[in-house]
């Protein structure tokens, strides 16, 4: 699972266009969203629908799932075991 946490760091920096983060930045457990974390808002939430689509064949389709989903490269990572195809 080390390998997809680091694999979805740098699709994040890519997707997101974060060039001032590397992965090294962006900690497991962190949020991704709000002042403590990344500081992600809504529009990286739509990203970060596409990314997994895009990149790991999965369609998130319910908004509640996805703050829950979106916490952290930790519970990403883990949403992705359990769903990938």
């Amino acid at each position: 699972m080390d390998n997809l946490k680091e694999e979805l760091k740098k699709h994040l920096i890519t997707q997101l266009n974060l060039e001032d983060k590397t992965p090294a930045d962006i900690m497991d457990e962190a949020p991704l969203f709000g002042d403590n974390g990344l500081g992600l808002d809504s529009i990286d939430a739509l990203e970060l629908i596409v990314l997994l689509d895009k990149h790991y064949h999965i369609k998130l389709t319910n908004p509640e799932e996805g703050k829950s989903v979106f916490y952290s490269i930790n519970t990403m990572a883990e949403y992705i075991e359990k769903n990938k195809k």
